[in-house]
């Protein structure tokens, strides 16, 4: 069949991932091959291998090359008997499975090359690829340890051989492919990645420098009304006349260097990016065939195909979806009949969308088929030894829903072409959580089943809204920012418990962020109270703040990875005399999730740490908790603090230059009137050994930064002062 000629062009970016994918698999049957691989070492490339040969399938099939879905089938088909088997792969078998994927890939670059209609039929080939490699159990053991090949017999020699021969036999019989006439389309420069990431940095840099510029502007402003105060204009008037004209000339470099910065950085943006459309319109096509082939209906409907994202996070992110509504298919969709007599349409509702907020992208897939049958899924978890039955009792709902994620997890009892072998999901985890991100699942029985899908984007700087509540200054990306309103006693309506908005016919709730931190009680806005209208995941609410700073071009950075799962932040931002800014997650604002109670505002906290992420991280989560904080760069910073200021409770980095955190403790205890303050050590490094060594030098309490990330500091820091003022 030939190709659609719009997808052409994504055939061939298809047969160069191919040609990665493959040459990682061909390097794990390599290693298969060798002796004295342990067999946890063999469990993980055998299950590597299925995950690579099921994405090739699943990839093929979304750009209709039925064909090269047909292969890798069948090698999917002539691995499956060996997963189970603790031993290494008979070279026979080695020998089949490399012709296969030189088959595959002859025949992915002839579709790439526009030649796939004179390329001979495969069947044969492929009806040998399995026969051919002899069952585990054919190959005899040597007392060496190694395997005995077995010889085919003169039925099974052909058909080996049939296999072997049929990548030369397809390069003789395809056509040449005809010359490209004018000017090659490869006459560009070649450039690697890394080339292209430097050059963002440098962009970034400069951006820095130009945000260093205005700050300069402002300060020869701020000058120049200093003098005009002094009251000795005429002795001034030189001096303020040529500050005033070097401030214009720099507001005006400054306004360049911008532009400049902004062209740079949407040349890189256009060379290192492409519309999402590119990988989600060929899963329309996908969607259509595989319902057909299921007997079902079913449509894809896909919202911000438009945002452009970095190729190779696009590129990396295919497979993933493609395994999602596959599965979707597959699993979640009723047969039309079904569907009809629960009171649905025939055809089944698939929905992509996709949404970047700074440095955030959000992929949401969904679909309103029969849901999770969560008890379904305890049985198969069950059954495939994933849990005990006691465990799976044990489970709540949400954990049940998480075991669709485990390795080897599936419903079916049988395999097909589309499911049954246990890859497909755990792949999709896999690969989302590579990128740093998270994947999640929501399902309502008879309803339907969503995955969304989070990871952080850091190609270039987003617009970001600067506001502040008490004295915290905290940024919001500006694409949730739908507008800024003014309070009106005439648009509110405040109730005993929460107050609501009139907001284009619509009531929102309003929320308080300094209440949403943690900083203060809950309180309606007052008169004039600038109100934030943001939006995520189809969700408004009025976000009071108690001033808007303004709106700054800034790079948003992923938080370190011990501290990127504190719910309220998505990543952090340099302004422009270094200070670190906090960027909200938008889906965290307009979220119902319980607030942490201010119950301690009186409370002072002294954070010690010489990582400024940490410090500010740190910060933000014990403010969360009502605690007034103060932070300290170093060991002999924090002494300094400790005597001109009293605090209930000390949270000091173990590893630090100069004074450690097991050294400061020796002080404090040394000291009569830090003697018996609380204090916890936080530790990158999450050992026994660690903690062992932090608690005997005299602390409170012990926390890994990971342990921090997942909200376990705030609880610490409780239960550490109640037990020493139980023992005060």
């Amino acid at each position: 069949m030939p190709v659609d000629p719009m997808l052409q062009p994504l055939v061939a970016g298809f047969a160069v991932e191919a040609q990665e994918v493959i040459q990682k698999v061909t390097m794990d049957l390599l290693e298969l091959e060798r002796e004295g691989l342990e067999n946890d070492a063999l469990a993980k490339i055998y299950t590597r291998l299925g995950r690579h040969l099921h994405t090739l399938k699943g990839s093929a099939a979304s750009l209709g090359l039925q064909d090269l879905g047909d292969i890798a089938h069948k090698l999917e088909d002539a691995l499956a008997p060996l997963k189970a088997h603790t031993q290494k792969m008979p070279r026979p078998v080695v020998d089949v499975l490399l012709h296969g994927l030189d088959l595959f890939m002859l025949r992915a670059q002839a579709h790439a090359d526009g030649r796939g209609d004179y390329l001979p039929d495969p069947a044969a080939a492929l009806a040998q690829l399995v026969a051919a490699a002899p069952p585990p159990e054919e190959s005899a053991v040597l007392p060496g340890g190694g395997f005995a090949q077995v010889a085919p017999d003169t039925a099974s020699a052909p058909a080996a051989s049939a296999v072997v021969s049929a990548p030369a036999s397809v390069l003789s019989e395809a056509p040449a492919a005809p010359e490209p006439s004018g000017e090659s389309a490869d006459a560009g420069w070649r450039v690697s990645a890394n080339q292209v990431t430097s050059l963002m940095r440098e962009v970034e840099r400069l951006r820095e420098v130009r945000l260093r510029v205005e700050e300069r502007s402002r300060e020869l402003e701020r000058v120049s009304t200093l003098l005009a105060k002094q009251g000795l204009l005429a002795e001034t008037a030189e001096a303020r006349t040529l500050l005033s004209g070097t401030g214009r000339s720099l507001r005006t470099d400054g306004e360049e260097t911008s532009d400049v910065v902004d062209a740079l950085e949407d040349g890189l943006k256009a060379i290192t990016t492409r519309p999402t459309r590119t990988i989600l319109d060929p899963l329309q096509r996908m969607v259509r065939d595989l319902s057909r082939q299921l007997g079902k209906e079913a449509r894809l409907s896909v919202v911000g195909a438009e945002v452009s994202l970095d190729r190779r996070l696009l590129e990396k992110l295919q497979g993933a979806l493609v395994h999602i509504l596959r599965n979707a298919v597959d699993h979640g969709l009723e047969m039309p009949a079904e569907r009809e007599k629960a009171g649905k349409h025939h055809e089944g509702a698939l929905t992509l969308r996709v949404e970047q907020q700074g440095n955030l992208l959000y992929l949401e897939a969904s679909d309103d088929g029969r849901g999770i049958d969560l008890q379904q899924v305890r049985k198969a978890a069950e059954k495939r030894g994933l849990v005990t039955a006691e465990e799976a009792a044990r489970l709540n709902d949400n954990q049940v829903r998480d075991l669709i994620f485990s390795e080897g997890f599936s419903t079916r009892s049988d395999v097909t072409d589309t499911s049954g072998r246990g890859v497909g999901l755990d792949a999709v985890r896999a690969t989302v959580e590579s990128l740093q991100g998270r994947i999640e699942v929501a399902s309502t029985r008879g309803q339907g089943t969503r995955f969304v899908l989070t990871l952080p984007v850091d190609l270039g700087s987003s617009p970001v809204l600067m506001v502040r509540a008490l004295e915290q200054f905290v940024g919001l990306p500006m694409l949730a920012v739908e507008s800024t309103q003014l309070a009106r006693a005439d648009m509110l309506r405040v109730g005993k418990r929460r107050a609501h908005m009139e907001y284009q016919g619509q009531l929102l709730p309003v929320v308080d962020l300094g209440a949403r931190l943690g900083l203060r009680a809950s309180s309606p806005p007052a008169e004039g109270q600038p109100l934030l209208i943001v939006q995520s995941g189809g969700k408004r609410v009025a976000l009071g703040v108690d001033a808007v700073v303004g709106d700054r071009d800034l790079v948003i950075r992923p938080l370190p990875s011990e501290v990127r799962d504190v719910a309220a932040w998505q990543g952090a931002a340099t302004l422009s005399r270094g200070e670190l800014l906090l960027i909200l997650r938008p889906d965290w604002v307009v979220s119902d999730s319980e607030k942490v109670s201010v119950s301690a505002v009186s409370r002072r906290a002294l954070v010690v740490d010489d990582s400024l992420t940490a410090r500010a991280l740190h910060r933000a989560m014990l403010e969360a908790g009502g605690f007034q904080v103060h932070l300290a760069a170093s060991g002999a910073r924090a002494l300094e603090r400790l005597q001109a200021d009293t605090y209930d409770v000390v949270i000091c980095d173990l590893d630090m230059e100069e004074m450690d955190g097991i050294e400061l403790i020796a002080r404090l205890r040394e000291n009569k009137d830090t003697r018996t303050l609380p204090v916890i050590l936080v530790s990158a490094h999450d050992t026994q050994v660690a903690r062992d060594r932090g608690l005997a030098s005299g602390a409170d309490g012990f926390l890994s930064k990971r342990e921090c990330a997942a909200g376990r500091l705030l609880s610490e820091v409780l239960d550490v002062m109640s037990r020493r003022g139980s023992r005060a």
